[in-house]
């Protein structure tokens, strides 16, 4: 996967989650980002990638962002995965 389309992924699981009125605020106090710092972020894969490590805390969100995206299930994952890159935490 390269990183452009690791980013065009996690820029249309954004636009998921922002769609997601009940999920949204979710991961707005998770991750303390206001509607600003989406808009001004977007761009830059660190918030990238933690939009897709908040999704890919749940196998049902996954499920939800890649039906309504036409992604397959894995995708968010591997997106995640190249944009961290070499800084990727590994707990195993």
């Amino acid at each position: 996967m390269s990183q452009e389309n690791a980013e065009t992924i996690a820029l249309t699981c954004l636009a998921w989650l922002v769609g997601d009125e009940d999920l949204l605020p979710v991961f707005q106090n998770a991750s303390g980002a206001s509607a600003e710092d989406l808009r001004q972020r977007m761009g830059e894969p660190g918030f990238l990638a933690s939009v897709l490590e908040f999704l890919t805390m749940d196998d049902a969100w996954v499920i939800r962002c890649c039906d309504a995206n036409g992604l397959a299930y894995e995708q968010p994952m591997m997106a995640l995965a190249m944009l961290q890159g070499e800084s990727r935490t590994h707990w195993t």
